[in-house]
């Protein structure tokens, strides 16, 4: 595909699970984005909404307009979507 990786990962402060999600993709250096849910409410309404989950962290991986989302916490959930996708 000719559209580049997007990642986005919603994560909130103090949560141990998205620092290692994090670091797994600095390591990997996969560049992603993140929206933060510390203090907002609103946005852990959107994960709702989208996913079904008010928790984190979150991760969308995609191309274009084709993404899959990463509910589980785990970084072998977040690997076997990157395999599809990359």
């Amino acid at each position: 595909m000719g559209d580049a990786l997007s990642v986005v990962v919603w994560s909130k402060q103090g949560c141990h699970y998205c620092e290692e999600v994090k670091q797994y993709l600095k390591e990997k250096d996969i560049a992603y984005h993140t929206v933060d849910v510390t203090n907002h409410d609103e946005r852990r309404d959107i994960l709702e909404i989208k996913y079904g989950v008010r928790h984190v962290p979150v991760i969308e991986i995609g191309r274009g307009n084709v993404y899959e989302s990463v509910t589980e916490v785990g970084i072998p959930h977040i690997e076997k979507v990157l395999e599809r996708v990359q």
